[in-house]
């Protein structure tokens, strides 16, 4: 039997192979070309500024205080923690308790000390009382030669002697009375309190740790006021020309433009820094520099959130 041809028959059907591989690898290869409806709704100017034309800025919620950082005054091992991240404060509720044992051992021997000087000064009340009536007595005998000079002088000094001793008693007590209010004062700042009413929007100490104050000095809750929130809108320095200052605005959560929000303006930051809020798209410049609005959300507003990232849009 004759052996077919290897370059009449085998090589041209590997080319043929070869061709039909490539064709199938090339075909399957190619980018999905499908279209599909985006994942994020993307930023659009409401209807209602269509006319008049509208300023874009991206900004941030936060809380109408601004984020308040809560640290320890007095440095030591965290014995209590009160409150959890959501919780709604009053105005000085206790937030955390650092180990006060020392604290109290000192208000505690304060206030032995304070009792004993008010004890001191009664028994120098009672020895000038006794004083002053042994020198009227003395003063009131009209024969000289009953009672000399020198007894009358000698009583007459212890007078003033226990007048003195009175003194420094009351003296004594009132510097043990303020040695017992620092102490007081110390034991309360054991007590980490809430300045205002507040939210707790972080806590970052849990008992057992160490707070530490001064270089040491580590943000152990995050609070703030977020009724009503506010809006931080920034402003790209090229559109403050064009920018209506004082008109309301309106807001929507990134990546959801369907949902539009009326914010009321509050104030205007006079001082014009360097954009800090980047929204990742490859042609922003890092360079700019911006105006920031802040504006507050209607009360009651739900599903914004401290930190959140915004689209904002003023009238022109």
């Amino acid at each position: 039997m004759k052996r077919p041809s290897f370059s009449r028959i085998i090589l041209p059907a590997i080319a043929v192979i070869g061709i039909v591989g490539s064709v199938i690898y090339i075909a399957g290869s190619q980018p999905d070309q499908s279209l599909s409806n985006p994942q994020e709704t993307p930023a659009k100017a409401p209807a209602a500024q269509r006319q008049t034309g509208s300023i874009v800025g991206t900004g941030v919620i936060e809380p109408s205080s601004e984020v308040v950082d809560i640290a320890a005054q007095i440095p030591g091992v965290v014995a209590k923690v009160f409150v959890r991240a959501g919780d709604q404060l009053a105005a000085g509720q206790p937030l955390l308790e650092i180990d006060s044992r020392d604290a109290r051992a000192a208000v505690n021997e304060a206030s032995a000390r304070l009792a004993s000087s008010r004890q001191s000064i009664a028994a120098a009340e009672t020895s000038l009382k006794v004083a002053q009536n042994q020198y009227a007595l003395y003063q009131r005998v009209d024969d000289p030669r009953a009672v000399s000079e020198q007894e009358v002088i000698m009583q007459r000094d212890a007078v003033a002697n226990a007048r003195a001793q009175l003194a420094l008693a009351s003296a004594q007590a009132r510097q043990t009375a303020a040695q017992l209010e620092q102490a007081r004062v110390t034991l309360a700042q054991h007590v980490v309190r809430a300045p205002s009413v507040m939210e707790v929007l972080q806590v970052d100490i849990r008992a057992g740790e160490y707070a530490g104050t001064g270089g040491t000095a580590t943000v152990l809750m995050k609070l703030g006021a977020t009724r009503p929130l506010h809006v931080r809108l920034d402003i790209d320095e090229n559109q403050i020309a064009r920018l209506k200052i004082g008109a309301p605005a309106i807001v929507s959560p990134r990546g959801d433009a369907n949902r539009q929000v009326n914010a009321t303006y509050i104030r205007t930051e006079p001082l014009i820094i360097p954009k800090r809020s980047l929204t990742n798209s490859a042609t922003e410049r890092v360079d700019v520099r911006v105006l920031q609005l802040i504006y507050a959300l209607p009360a009651g507003t739900q599903g914004f959130f401290v930190g959140q990232q915004i689209d904002g849009f003023v009238a022109a």
